[in-house]
């Protein structure tokens, strides 16, 4: 009951709303690619001793005047502190100074800002991530998620770490100019390193920790820091200009998903499933979502990532179209 339970919300948040390109190869694509990868996040944050997650999002649009943080990622970190605090999972969030503001917003109005810390990402990567996430000794991380946060994309020795990978090393080299090599990009392959904080250093140190740290993601186009967890070429094939943008950073477990907000919702959701623990029925208030949006937009301020404009709305999506896989995930769970 709960493998169909898991199936149903992982089949749910994986629609390609946008057409972005999931599946544009019917056969192999980065749906196929990560099958399994949903349950298993779900799983490894549910079954934890003292589990201790720290959300990072942030997605920044230059397009926008002036350039803002996307409403796709933070709502979704807020979603997910609202609703694994209650079960007894504490949460973190951290973003770039751009982004702060809509989460501590966010955590106000919802009464759990004393909670909840939101840490600013550092512009450089010293000491631990205990330290870095501001945790005592008595509440150390468990695990590391990256939502809807870009990541630098690949170079010849990370295609070649790739299983399989060194059979494409020529073909990224002929396809990829090397000042595109290491690089964070928009979908539409815009540069935008220098207007992030190196959140993937956080992930490399996260396998070197000792207790080693979970790592997950949470992507819907291929940028993201995850998305090294599948190869080159099923990027490539698959994703507009996504031989270029390709991120290059792999996860342990990695939510593919039509919008990255909707895969932080699936989580929660699979999480309390999997503990047996119901989620409080405010969070499927479709209306509370909107004016939670509503004041992060205001206060943070955040855009529409297709429009670049302050709205309520995500990638493009109507409210209304954007929140029903919400209103469903309330009747599965």
């Amino acid at each position: 009951m709960i493998d169909q339970r898991l199936q149903a919300i992982c089949d749910l948040i994986q629609e390609d709303v946008v057409g972005r390109g999931l599946r544009s190869n019917t056969t192999s694509n980065l749906v196929t690619a990560t099958a399994g990868h949903f349950q298993a996040a779900c799983r490894s944050l549910a079954h934890a001793d003292n589990p201790v997650l720290a959300v990072v999002t942030g997605f920044i649009i230059p397009t926008a005047e002036p350039p803002r943080g996307e409403t796709d990622g933070p709502l979704g970190a807020l979603f997910l502190a609202r609703a694994l605090t209650p079960l007894g999972i504490r949460v973190v969030l951290a973003s770039d100074l751009f982004c702060v503001p809509a989460l501590r917003a966010g955590l106000a109005a919802c009464g759990l800002e004393s909670a909840v810390p939101v840490v600013t990402l550092p512009t450089r990567v010293a000491g631990s991530l205990d330290e870095i996430m501001g945790l005592t000794p008595h509440a150390r991380l468990t695990h590391l998620l990256a939502l809807e946060r870009v990541g630098p994309s690949h170079t010849p020795a990370s295609l070649r770490a790739q299983p399989g990978g060194f059979a494409f090393v020529e073909e990224f080299l002929r396809e990829v100019p090397a000042h595109h090599h290491d690089r964070c990009h928009t979908m539409r392959g815009r540069d935008i390193t220098e207007l992030m904080s190196p959140a993937h250093l956080l992930f490399e140190v996260a396998t070197t920790a000792t207790p080693r740290i979970t790592t997950l993601g949470i992507g819907d186009g291929g940028n993201e820091i995850g998305m090294g967890t599948i190869p080159w070429d099923v990027i490539r094939r698959n994703i507009p200009n996504g031989g270029m943008i390709a991120c290059r950073v792999p996860v342990d477990h990695l939510i593919v998903c039509g919008l990255s907000n909707w895969g932080a919702y699936g989580l929660a959701a699979g999480v309390s499933c999997l503990r047996g623990q119901r989620l409080e029925r405010a969070l499927f208030d479709l209306e509370r979502e909107r004016e939670l949006l509503r004041i992060m937009v205001e206060q943070g301020p955040l855009v529409d990532g297709v429009s670049g404009l302050p709205t309520v709305s995500v990638d493009g999506l109507t409210f209304e179209r954007y929140v029903e896989p919400l209103r469903r995930l309330g009747e599965i769970v």
